[in-house]
């Protein structure tokens, strides 16, 4: 799993992740992913077009990831998911926490906007 990121005008954070988010793929990107979560009030666009499959324990990083966001003002959307991914992210019902989009400049827009409430 490889995490390869880039700023965007606004600030928002473009992260590329490319792999496999199982046990091993996410206990090599965990340390990456809580630095994104240091600084208050940043947003990501998390752009999962690369990820071939996503367990339990990436989807649990992930929700993690963005709970500590939204903790500190910031928050997360997903972008691009491909068939096997976006059906697991609607299966488990993330979708109904972390809005999916398909199109970049969607995804900026609706990263900015306040954020559903998380349980």
């Amino acid at each position: 799993m490889t995490l390869k990121q880039e700023q965007l005008e606004g600030g928002i954070i473009h992260v590329m992740l490319e792999g496999t988010l199982d046990i091993e793929g996410t206990a090599a990107l965990e340390p990456q992913l809580t630095h994104l979560t240091t600084s208050d009030r940043t947003f990501v666009v998390m752009d999962l077009a690369k990820v071939d499959f996503m367990s339990s324990i990436g989807i649990g990083a992930l929700v993690r990831v963005v709970k500590a966001l939204r903790g500190r003002g910031g928050n997360m959307v997903f972008l691009s998911p491909n068939q096997v991914v976006h059906l697991i992210l609607t299966k488990t019902r993330i979708d109904s926490l972390v809005p999916i989009l398909f199109e970049l400049q969607d995804a900026c827009e609706r990263v900015m906007e306040p954020p559903p409430k998380l349980g």
